[in-house]
Order: C-alpha cells, then sequence, then structure tokens
C-alpha cells in the first residue's frame, strides 16, 4: 500500500555562499541529509568551492553549526559531476546570487534532473517570485515557490514562504509544516511584493532612521543607543545591524525597491545615502570587511564621523530628558512625550515611529495578508520586541492617527501620501476575532498548528485556558482541557528565572507524589524564560553569612532528594528544556528519565564560578554513567569518561546548542531533541504518555557502582597542577576543580571500590559545604550577587 504521505528525507542546496551554506548547516542541525551543489571549480580540485564553505562554517559566530561535526553530515556536490544526484531529493533551495538571469539559467540546468513530485524552492529576499517562475520549465511551475530564510537561519526565526500564480496550495502547506517543525522556524506566507514583508518594513525603517539621523545632526552611535534595547530593539539596533548584514547588501535590497516601487509615495526615499554608497564604493562593507558604519582598532570601537569624515571612537549616550521619557510604562504617555520634547534624540524617535506607522497603515493590502503577519515578520525577522502595529495600538489607535493626520498635514512625514480611511473607522487592528486584512476588508482568524500549544500572541489575542490542580508559593502544577491534560499535568516554577529555593524544592516533590497518585506522568515546563538557571543565590547568601552551614547541609539534601524523587518517580517526569538550564535546573535535567529539549538550549553545570561544585546529584549521575561506559569498554576504565565530564564541570562550560549537550553527556542520547521550541510541551506530554503505555518503570537503584576513586583523582590532579603552576587558575580555583575531581571519584578512597548512591550524594554534598566555609567562595558568591558576573580569585 503506498502512503500518501509526503516526506522530505532529502535536501538540496543550490549556491555554497554565506546563505545557502548556513542553510545546508540547519538542514544538518535537523538530522535532515543535505546535499549543498556549487560550480566545479576551474582548476584544480573541482568541488573546492563547497569545501571552502563548509571550512568556513566552523569560524562562523555565532555558530551555524549545533555541532562542529555536523559539517561531516553536509554532502558535497557540483553541477558538472553531479546533477543526477538531484533525483536523490524531495527539497531543492536555490540560493545562487540574486539576479534573476542566473537563476533561470540554473533552473534550466538542473530542471532535466528533478523528481517528478520534489519541491523547488528560491532563496530570494526580494525578486519576484512570479519572474522568477516564467523562467521554470513548465511542469515545474506547480511546484515552485519563495522560501526567504534570515540570516543567520540557524537562529533567526523568521522563514517567509511566497508563492507564485502558480504554485499548488497543498505542496506549500506540505513545505510549511516542514519547515516549522522539522526546521523550527516561523512562517509567515508573504505576497510577491518587492522584498516582501519584513525586509520591506525593515529596510524602511532603516532608511527612515538614517535620513532622521543627518536631519536631526545625530551620531551613528547616538542613533544606535536610542534604537537598540531602550525600544524593544536587538542590541545591534541600526547601523550595527546594517553593518552585520552588509551594506553592500543593504544597497541591493534597496536598488530592488528603487528598480521595482516607481509609483510607491516613498520611492524618493529608497535611494543610498551618499555617505552609504561611498563606503561601499572603497569596499568597506560592514563586519565582513572589518570596516563599515563602525570600525574596530584592537580593542577600540571606532564609528564613521560625517562632520568630521573620519572615525573616532564611539560612545554614543541616551540624554537624560529622553531617559526619563523612555523609561515611561505607558506607552500613550511615551509617545505622547517623544512627540512633545523639543530634544532632536526624542524628536528622532518621535520621527522613526511616526515614518513607520504611516508607511506599514498605507501599504498593508499590498505587502501582507493582515497586520499580525506584519508585527509577527517584525518580530521573527528583525527581532523587534513588537511589531509597528501592535506599538501602534498599544499607544492608543485614535489619538496616534491623530497625530500622524496632522504630521503628514504639515509636511513633517516623509510622504504626503493620506491614510487610508479604515484607519480612523477602527480602534485598532488586533481583536480576540482576529487580525485587520486591508486587502479582504475585514479581520483574519489565526490557524496555529496543534502542536504548538502556547503559540506566540498578538496583545488582543486570548491565551489557552490552563486549569491549576494545585499551587505553591513558588511553583504551580497545571494542566489542559484536552485528552494529554487528563494524563499529563505541566509543573511550572514561579521564581525569577525559575531559581531553585527551598519552596521549589518542596513543590517538585509534592508534585511528584500528586501526579503518582492521579495522573500517568508528569512535565517540568516553564511557559517564559529558562527553564531554570539554578540555585536561588539570594536565599542562600544571609543563611551563608550567618555562618549556619547546618541548615546549608539540610537544603543541599533535600536539593540530593528532590533530583532522587525526579528520577526514581512511579511515573515518567519529563523535562522540557529550552533557553538556559544551568547548574542545579542542569542536574534536574540529568536525573529526568528522559528531557525533550529544544534545539537553542544551553545547559551546563557552572557551579565552579560560584567557587563550588555540583551537588544536587549531578557529580553522582557523572560517576554512575562512567561506571556504566567502563563496564562496556575494551579498558573497562572509568577515566575514559571522567576526564571530558571533569573538564565541562570545572570550566563551567555551557553547551552550545541540545546537540552540543548531548555531545558533553550532560543529556542523554537517547533524550529528544526538538527544532521548534514552541511545540515542546506538546512532544514531552506525549512523551509521558507513551512511556506510561509502554509500562515504564524507573530504574533499579544504582547500588554496586565501581568508583575510580584515589588514582583516578590523582589523573585529573595532574591536569590541574599544570594549570596552577603555569598561571592559567588560582589556588582557589584548583581547590574547586580537586573538589570536582574527588566527588566525580567517588571520594577518596581506594580505585575500584564499589558504592552506592548515597554514598556519591554525601560525598559531593560535604564537599559543597567544605567550600561554602572558605572565604574565597563566599566572596564569589556575593561578588555574583552584587555584579552579575563570576569572579576570578
Amino acid at each position: 500500500m503506498t502512503s500518501s504521505r509526503f516526506r522530505i528525507r532529502r535536501v538540496a542546496v543550490l549556491g555554497a555562499g554565506v546563505m545557502g551554506a548556513q542553510i545546508a548547516a540547519h538542514c544538518a542541525n535537523a538530522n535532515v541529509p543535505v546535499i549543498l551543489f556549487d560550480l566545479a571549480a576551474k582548476e584544480g580540485d573541482p568541488d573546492a568551492t563547497v569545501k571552502r564553505a563548509l571550512a568556513g562554517l566552523k569560524k562562523l559566530e555565532p555558530a551555524p553549526l549545533a555541532t562542529a561535526d555536523r559539517a561531516a553530515q553536509i554532502e558535497v556536490a557540483n553541477y558538472d559531476r553531479d546533477a543526477a544526484r538531484l533525483a536523490d531529493c524531495d527539497l531543492v533551495i536555490e540560493a545562487i546570487a540574486e539576479r534573476m538571469d542566473w537563476k533561470h539559467g540554473l533552473y534550466a540546468k538542473v530542471a532535466p534532473h528533478l523528481r517528478s513530485d520534489a519541491i523547488f524552492a528560491t532563496n530570494t529576499s526580494g525578486l519576484s517570485i512570479n519572474a522568477l517562475a516564467d523562467g521554470c520549465p513548465d511542469a515545474m511551475r506547480s511546484r515552485f515557490c519563495g522560501v526567504h530564510f534570515f540570516n543567520p537561519p540557524r537562529y533567526m526565526a523568521l522563514v517567509e514562504l511566497i508563492p507564485a500564480r502558480t504554485t499548488d496550495a497543498a505542496l506549500l502547506a506540505r513545505l510549511e509544516d516542514f519547515l516549522t517543525t522539522t526546521l523550527g522556524k516561523n512562517v509567515v506566507r508573504a505576497l510577491d511584493t518587492p522584498n516582501f514583508v519584513a525586509n520591506r518594513i525593515g529596510v524602511f525603517s532603516m532608511l527612515a532612521a538614517m535620513q532622521h539621523t543627518v536631519r536631526l545632526g545625530l551620531g551613528f552611535d547616538e542613533v544606535d543607543a536610542l534604537t537598540g534595547p531602550a525600544i524593544g530593539r536587538p542590541k545591534s539596533a541600526t547601523y550595527r545591524t546594517a553593518d552585520v548584514v552588509g551594506l553592500d547588501t543593504l544597497l541591493h535590497v534597496v536598488k530592488t525597491m528603487t528598480d521595482n516601487l516607481q509609483d510607491d509615495p516613498w520611492h524618493r526615499h529608497y535611494v543610498a545615502p551618499a555617505w552609504l554608497a561611498a563606503l561601499v564604493e572603497r569596499g568597506a562593507l560592514g563586519q565582513k570587511t572589518k570596516a563599515g558604519v563602525y570600525r574596530k582598532d584592537g580593542k577600540a570601537i571606532k564609528v564613521l564621523d560625517l562632520a568630521l569624515q573620519d572615525y573616532r571612537d564611539a560612545a554614543g549616550t541616551i540624554a537624560e530628558e529622553v531617559q526619563a521619557i523612555l523609561a515611561e510604562r505607558d506607552p500613550a504617555m511615551k509617545l505622547a512625550a517623544l512627540r512633545a520634547s523639543g530634544h532632536p534624540q526624542a524628536q528622532f524617535l518621535w520621527s522613526i515611529f511616526r515614518d513607520v506607522f504611516h508607511y506599514v497603515a498605507v501599504h498593508l493590502g499590498d505587502i501582507a495578508h493582515n497586520a499580525r503577519d506584519v508585527d509577527f515578520a517584525m518580530r521573527w525577522g528583525f527581532s523587534w520586541s513588537a511589531g509597528p502595529f501592535e506599538t501602534w495600538q498599544g499607544a492608543g489607535w485614535q489619538q496616534v492617527a491623530e497625530w500622524l493626520r496632522e504630521d503628514i498635514a504639515a509636511g513633517r512625514a516623509m510622504s504626503d501620501a493620506p491614510l487610508p480611511a479604515w484607519v480612523f473607522e477602527r480602534h485598532g487592528v488586533h481583536e480576540a476575532a482576529g487580525s485587520w486584512s486591508a486587502s479582504a476588508a475585514k479581520l483574519e482568524a489565526r490557524v496555529v498548528s496543534p502542536r504548538q500549544l502556547f503559540p506566540e500572541r498578538m496583545p488582543a489575542e486570548v491565551p489557552r485556558a490552563t486549569h491549576t490542580v494545585w499551587e505553591g508559593d513558588e511553583v504551580r502544577l497545571w494542566t489542559l482541557d484536552d485528552a494529554d491534560g487528563e494524563r499529563v499535568p505541566v509543573l511550572s516554577f514561579k521564581s525569577r528565572l525559575s531559581c531553585v529555593g527551598p519552596k521549589v524544592l518542596d513543590g517538585i516533590r509534592e508534585a511528584i507524589a500528586r501526579a503518582e497518585r492521579d495522573f500517568d506522568g508528569l512535565v517540568i515546563w516553564q511557559p517564559q524564560g529558562p527553564f531554570s538557571v539554578g540555585a536561588n543565590l539570594k536565599q542562600i547568601r544571609p543563611v551563608l553569612e550567618a555562618g549556619d552551614f547546618a541548615t546549608l547541609d539540610r537544603v543541599i539534601n533535600d536539593f540530593q532528594q528532590a533530583s532522587m524523587a525526579i528520577k526514581y518517580a512511579q511515573v515518567p517526569v519529563i523535562a522540557a528544556v529550552q533557553n538556559m538550564a544551568l547548574g542545579g535546573g542542569c542536574e534536574f535535567v540529568m536525573h529526568s528519565p528522559r528531557a525533550v529539549v529544544a534545539l537553542e538550549s544551553y545547559i551546563g553545570l557552572v557551579e565552579a564560578g560560584v567557587g563550588v561544585i555540583p551537588a544536587g546529584g549531578g557529580c553522582k549521575e557523572f560517576a554512575i554513567r562512567a561506571a556504566r561506559a567502563a563496564e562496556t569498554s575494551a579498558t573497562k576504565d572509568p577515566m575514559n569518561f571522567l576526564q571530558s565530564v571533569f573538564q565541562t564541570i570545572a570550566m563551567a562550560q555551557v553547551s552550545k546548542s541540545a546537540r552540543h549537550a548531548q555531545e558533553m553527556g550532560l543529556l542523554k542520547q537517547d533524550d529528544v531533541v526538538v527544532m521548534h521550541a514552541g511545540e515542546l510541551l506538546h512532544v514531552a506530554r506525549r512523551n509521558a504518555i507513551a512511556m506510561a503505555e509502554s509500562a515504564w518503570r524507573p530504574p533499579l537503584p544504582a547500588v554496586d557502582i565501581p568508583v575510580a576513586g584515589r588514582s583516578g583523582i590523582a589523573t585529573l590532579d595532574m591536569m590541574l597542577v599544570n594549570m596552577r603552576e603555569g598561571g592559567l587558575i588560582s589556588a582557589h580555583d584548583y581547590r574547586v576543580a580537586h573538589a570536582s575531581a574527588t566527588a566525580l571519584c567517588g571520594g577518596d578512597i581506594e580505585t575500584g571500590t564499589r558504592v552506592n548512591e548515597q554514598w556519591l550524594l554525601e560525598v559531593e554534598r560535604a564537599l559543597f559545604v567544605d567550600l561554602l566555609r572558605t572565604k574565597e567562595t563566599q566572596a564569589r558568591i556575593a561578588h555574583m550577587m552584587d555584579t552579575g558576573k563570576p569572579l576570578r580569585n
């Protein structure tokens, strides 16, 4: 029987440039087999171009690869020798240079080799999808579409999916599912308009900022201070973003608007400032050439000064009176104060808000299906905390509309285009029933995958109802009104950053007891923020300063018992992890019978940073895993495992991805990596149910664990002595690391001695409390609490 399900088993990426190579890397991150194509080199190794691109992936920051060895999973190919291999691919993504003629030429070259059911997508940032489709053979057009990844593809959530007139709707839906669940992307369906949604608005926003920078005499660094986190935008703000994107790339996107939007009311502004064109002309393209708007001289950051026609030290700051306005919590009052202020910085901010509001209102019907798509595109593609429509609506729709009308009439806006009539007929664009579509003249409801139980919302969207099963001071046990919710509740921490203190520890044990009595499993998941950053130092510090070490010993014992309760619960306890799982949070994950982890999770035992060792069972778990690994190894030596994990603990290393955490031994190999964080809870609950259905039982207590003992400690100490004598670590660093070595090796006992879990827990707890007694560790904890930074003493 033939399955009707379409599966993307293998992907080909055509073009090994920066974007093509990184798209291939992200497919490898998702365990999707991928072939990366480029032209055969004219001399030497015909695959030299692709091989250079793969080597370059390992040098890029942030890292495109979840683990360095993923590059080896990308197959190398060139069109001359390997075109026939395209027949093995279900999805082909073209990612060559933004030249219509080059793309059409490539389509003709590869078309004969494509399968009749393969999807062919172009990763263009703004060329017309219909014009590109016209260059495809007739048989290919129903399977052709645009798929615009944002740079860097691993980290940027947005993918714009753009159909041509001829694109098959069912194919587009299948591709969206793949992009969402398999590659972990947030998809916006875009119209075939120049630069689509996010770049159209984002580039206009940058052009507006550039115009008002010069008009108001502000410095580039000053504008970046204003347009970064101060207004909910990324740290790279405006001009640093331009440098990161590449000034030549920015010019190309602007030119697309210049050439294709000649009837646009803002057309006269679709031109690069003279200073920007001059930088590109002399090869100062931004970050990739180490000079653009900014330049690094040694450790100093320099910024271009138009008045000086040279670089100067970057030192942009926000004026106190403008800072006070931005501190206002009421968005309506904040925007009113910016508009009323005479300070150039305030006028700059009002101007860029006003002109973007004006722009998106006039163009909504041309560039997007609805206002929600515009706002999500800016959140996901440009990392704005809020899109332009939700910012406008939050500040008072009708009042802001009147301000816009006044400024347009007075000639202060960048265009004299009138606001559409619908702007004054409404009180906003987002409602519980949906978001406004200017082209359809109605609200459009949102359709969300059932795998995303708590998707990102627009302000007016009603969140999904949850029902409290039990609640403590710092934890909440809750469930959902669905079949899975009847079987598996969720435990969430209410403490800041999901820190763990005595009340969280008590809550974990209570939640497990209730799950064992009334449910089939339990998921520990945080709706917002990190899984857990570990122990609550704020609660520990006063006890430590009082010298009450007996109480601290009891708290650590409670921590250990909470970890053991997770491990030996009579129902599966699933750790559903995203963002950070550090210190004690990592130890809870290690004790969970299964973790379901978003790819972008950063996991580590970081206790050395505050002068202690893992004592919530982390060292104990590593000692057990080392013993088990030794049993199946040729040498029967646990040190083969312990040496790498010792370095992980001693150096407080944090994984760079969930897959990296598996490499480090912090996650088990059968823990589940989920690409889309929004699907994490769904997958975690289903895993709990599957384990319950398979008659899962907790492991039997580990009672006969051979430990590395004294010889293991001595082996690990040799690494430390060399580092201490070479001045790489301090005497206290040595003491902390030696304590880690002792805990990992089961204590200062005879090598090969067999112990149980409780012995290992007592060893690590005693070493932990002993370190707390030292003035150096106490200073490290105080410094971390006061500054948020580690102290090396």
